[in-house]
Parts: structure tokens; sequence; C-alpha cells
């Protein structure tokens, strides 16, 4: 189940959210209510299935699994008293090994069924944002619960943000009082309905009248119609969640930090990265650039400040599109956005003995069109749009539709050890987004790439209600369907 990408989702949350409310104005909504919602969550979150050879495991154990595992490595950690060296490293290097075999492991053996969950990236950054606390002597060894209550806070285990547990174990401990709640309750309302606005009206329109279009067209304007929709849609797309993320995390107490902030309206590359995608930029400048810079000068690797701050630049930012993904477009973004990053390093300390009117209306309109477009031409990289092409690239079948299962297989012609996402439609309606990324022995045996093809997604409650409902299966950002077009389902309504 996907965290916040539709309404079924939102009527789960209910039955967290009312009892919550009702403790919150007991003044009894603690930490110790918010693990259990968050345990619960976790729970129902992660029930589907994966085959490992002749048997099936529950994702939940996959997660039970990674906490054990990061929770054993930083009470090893901990439990040393050795900060520095190599101890330290390799500390980092285990907190990262669930992470890297997910994604390394698919390159070797693409008949493996990967064994990660939706959130794997963001919460092992969370991992190693203890280990560097623990590192800089500034908390101490966390108690297992609050970890474990951090680690998969449920809100905003599946993208975000990423918090940091100094701040985290503040809240968390903080024994709310009616009035406190009432206020946190308040700003979690308007953020609900920024999340609303952004996610299910602004972005679903977006993408309905705009980039759906577009992204079927093979023509220099429709791809650069395509850049400005994608750029736009990812934004609203990915705000929305964030606020949906956020109000939840104040209901149980959490301030989680905001993620977003006007990016778009940024007057240089490095004021972009203090408003898009905060908590992540956030995370890489701490824990990466500033400790390259600091181990650099201390250890006199390199002589000129600027060279090191460059380096920085190129490794935080390589890292990050690693990240997001081993494919090549992920590491171009990366490399992408530390050459503008460079740039504007070098224009700022050259400009810096010169009179420019920087703060002229005139000035900071030209910086702040030219900042945009660059944006949106990194997100373009992002996109993988540059290396797939028009909507004829796409082909793939939707073999099954049923009250039980929704599923089928999508593939990128041209890129066909790649894996897509597909949207699944009721008649003209978006209903959710999923990955075409599971392994199927005879897709590969026909030649279809590391056979990496299918999706399957449970059939949303929704459909139970007894009526016809004409479903569809597009290729994400694209309007290519895949065939047959249309397939309907018949589902009795319960206790029908």
């Amino acid at each position: 189940m996907i965290p916040y990408a539709d309404f079924t989702f939102f009527g789960l949350l209910l039955y967290g959210v009312v009892p919550t409310l009702v403790l919150g104005l007991l003044g009894r909504a603690n930490w110790r209510w918010a693990l259990l919602l968050t345990t619960l969550m976790l729970v129902i979150q992660y029930q589907g299935k994966l085959k490992i050879g002749a048997h099936e495991l529950r994702e939940i154990w996959i997660v039970a699994g990674f906490g054990f595992w990061q929770w054993a490595v930083i009470k090893a950690y901990s439990a040393s008293g050795v900060r520095e060296g190599r101890l330290f490293y390799a500390t980092i290097a285990a907190c990262l090994l669930p992470l890297a075999l997910v994604k390394i492991i698919p390159l070797f053996l693409p008949q493996q069924q990967l064994l990660g969950f939706l959130g794997i990236s963001y919460v092992s950054f969370r991992a190693l944002d203890v280990v560097c606390c623990l590192r800089d002597d500034v908390i101490t060894a966390p108690a297992p619960l609050d970890f474990l209550g951090f680690l998969f806070f449920f809100p905003t285990i599946s993208a975000g943000p990423i918090d940091r547990y100094r701040r985290f174990a503040t809240d968390w401990k903080t024994k709310r009082t009616r009035d406190q709640f009432v206020i946190d309750l308040d700003a979690a309302v308007h953020r609900i309905f920024r999340g609303f606005l952004y996610k299910f009206i602004l972005a679903a329109l977006i993408k309905r009248y705009w980039l759906d279009r577009v992204a079927s067209q093979d023509t220099f304007g429709a791809l650069v119609g395509y850049m400005y929709a994608y750029s736009f849609y990812l934004f609203f797309d990915f705000a929305g969640y964030s606020a949906f993320a956020i109000a939840f995390g104040y209901l149980l107490g959490v301030h989680t930090p905001e993620n977003f902030d006007r990016p778009f309206l940024a007057r240089n590359i490095r004021d972009f990265w203090n408003r898009w995608h905060i908590t992540l930029s956030f995370w890489f400048r701490d824990h990466v650039y500033m400790r390259f810079l600091l181990a650099a000068r201390r250890g006199r690797w390199i002589a000129n400040r600027h060279v090191t701050a460059i380096i920085g630049y190129f490794l935080s930012f390589g890292l990050m599109g690693l990240w997001h993904g081993l494919e090549a477009h992920f590491i171009i973004y990366g490399i992408y956005q530390a050459a503008l990053l460079s740039g504007f390093h070098i224009f700022s300390e050259w400009s810096k003995s010169r009179a420019w009117p920087t703060h002229h209306p005139l000035w900071r309109a030209g910086a702040m069109f030219t900042t945009f477009h660059l944006v949106c031409f990194g997100l373009l990289i992002f996109s993988g749009r540059l290396s797939t092409g028009p909507e004829f690239n796409y082909t793939g079948v939707f073999e099954r539709a049923d009250c039980g299962e929704i599923s089928g297989w999508a593939l990128d012609e041209h890129r066909p050890d790649s894996s897509l996402r597909v949207d699944l439609y009721d008649k003209k309606e978006f209903v959710v987004t999923a990955a075409a990324d599971q392994f199927r022995d005879d897709l590969r045996n026909a030649g279809y790439g590391n056979g990496r093809h299918v999706f399957r997604i449970r059939t949303p409650p929704r459909f139970e209600d007894g009526s016809p409902h004409v479903l569809s299966i597009s290729i994400t950002g694209t309007r290519t369907k895949l065939i047959p077009t249309e397939r309907i389902i018949l589902c009795p309504a319960p206790g029908g």
C-alpha cells in the first residue's frame, strides 16, 4: 500500500486519527500511542508477499529484519566506545549494506525478487544520522523503542521528509497538554488541506491535461512542454505528499521539518537547494559536504579551498544521484547539479570584488528566470525522458483484473533492463500508481531484458460496491495504454 496515494489510504488512517483526536484532547496522545499506531500501520502497509525460491515472505518481516540489523549495528558501535577512524566508516558501511544489496543484487541476479521495501532509502538515512550523531558525541545511545520509533515513524517512512534524531527525540518524549495538542491539530489541518490541493487537484490536473498529452508527442516543442509539465507535476505531487506526512506527524506530536519552500522562486541554484527537498539536501550538506570539507582541511588534502568546495559538490551530488538509483539519468542528474553549484560558487567568488546590482529588481527577476530554467532542465534529466523518447517505445499487456488482483507487465523497448511505473484508471478517474518491477521468468526468456517488468496491484476496496468498473492501465507520464485497453470487473459489496 502506497501512503497518501489514494483515498483508501486516508480511509484507513481514520482508524488511527479518530482515537488520536480523543487522546489528544484528553492530553494523553503520547509517544507510546505514536509507537503503537506506527507498529499497526507498518503491519498493514507491508502485507505484500515476496517470493523467495519456492517460499513466500511478507514484506513486514523484511522491515523487521532491517530494523533489527540497524539497531544491532548502532548498539555495537555505541558500546565500543570508539568514535573515530575505521570503526566509524565500518559502521556507516554496515548501515548502508541492506540498501546497497537492494540496489546492486538485481544487476547481477535479475531473477532474484527485490528484497527491499518502500522507503528503505529514507529509513537508511535516518539510521546514518544516528551514527553520525553518536560519532559527534551530541547524543547518547538511543533506547530501542525510541530508535525504532524514529526509524519507522509511519507518517514519513515511505518518502520522507528525513528528520534528525536530535530534533525528533525532543518531540517524541514531550508530553503535550490539551492546548498544545489543539495548536498541533490546527497546523495539521492546514497542511492536510494544502496536501489535497497540491496532490489531488493541481498535480492531477497537470498530469491529465498537460503532462500526459505532451508525453506522447515526438517533437522538440513537446519535449520542452514535457520539461515544464514534469517539473510542476513533480513539485505539486511531492510537496503534496510532504504536506500530508508533516500533518500526520504533527497529530502525533512530532514537528517534522518542512520539505519545500517555494523552490521555483529561487534566485540561484544554491538558494534552490535550500528550498527543494530541504531535508534531503540538508542531510547531504551536513553529513557529506561539510564533513568532507572539515576532513580535507584537517588533513590538508587540497591547498585551494575553492577546489575543495567544488570536489565536495561533486561528491555530495554524485552520491545523491546514486541514492536515487543506479540508472544513468540519475547519475547524470547528480553531476549536472554539482556542475551548476560549482559554477555558481566560482561566479560568487569572482563577483565579490565587483559592484554587481544584485539587489536591483531586474537583476533579481533575471536570476530567478535563469535559475528556474536550469532547474527545469535538470528535472528533465531526472525524469529519464531524454533517454526514453516518446510513448511508442512502450509495450505491455494488461493481463488480469478481478476482485483480488490487477496485474500485467510493461516494458520500455529502448531500455529493456529498466523498470517502469504504471497508472490504474477507473474510466477516466486516476486510482493509483504502481511499480512494474517484479520478475517473471517467461518475460526474460522471451528477450524482454531482465524480466523485471511485472506489476501487481491489490484490487482497491473501493471497487467492492456491486457496480461495474471499467479499468485501464497507462504508462506513467504518457498516454500509452496497455492492451487490452479496458477490462471490466464487478465485485459484490461486503455482505451483498
